[in-house]
């Protein structure tokens, strides 16, 4: 592991071997997590970020997704093929969980000791319960927000799609917000 300098921010070359393979990171002198529920600052988190990580329970076993998502309050909604594993998971048990992470930037503290590499970043997390939705109206309307969250727009699905594709609705029953800050 040495030392680099790019483009006037130093950092570490992490991998040791991989010449130019470099990780940028800037120093603090600590960092504090603080969780929040202000609903506003919740949702530009929600609404700035492209994928959530939805997490199912398999038997014993996590299972967790990323997928594209839409969101209206108290609601997040996901698709996919109607026989796909997070289908046949909500049936046998529709309790799920929820992750977002935003503004992930990699620090050190300022004394280089174990456990000195850290991340700041501001993070959602709830959990509630997943329905499949069967009614074409519903699903419309949930496909309608999962794509309006990248393009804006009034869609109609055409009924043959409509019958092969999964739409899921999570009710959260809660929901942190979670920011980690250097200072």
């Amino acid at each position: 592991i040495g030392q680099y300098k790019s483009s006037g921010k130093e950092g570490w070359n992490m991998s040791g071997k991989e010449e130019g393979k470099t990780y940028g990171y800037k120093v603090v002198k600590d960092v504090k997590r603080e969780e929040f529920a202000d609903i506003e600052e919740i949702e530009e988190i929600i609404k700035k970020e492209l994928a959530c990580r939805f997490g199912f329970i398999d038997g014993d076993e996590p299972y967790i997704a990323p997928s594209p998502f839409g969101y209206e309050r108290n609601a997040l909604y996901f698709h996919g093929g109607v026989n796909d594993r997070r289908a046949q998971l909500i049936q046998k048990n529709n309790k799920v969980c929820f992750e977002i992470t935003t503004d992930l930037e990699i620090v050190r503290l300022e004394k280089l000791e174990v456990c000195s590499w850290m991340s700041e970043f501001r993070r959602v997390i709830g959990k509630g319960r997943a329905f499949i939705l069967e009614d074409d109206e519903e699903k419309s309307h949930g496909l309608n927000l999962i794509v309006n969250h990248y393009a804006k727009g009034d869609f109609v699905f055409p009924k043959d799609k409509l019958d092969i594709t999964l739409v899921v609705k999570v009710e959260i029953s809660s929901i942190t917000g979670i920011r980690m800050v250097g200072f």
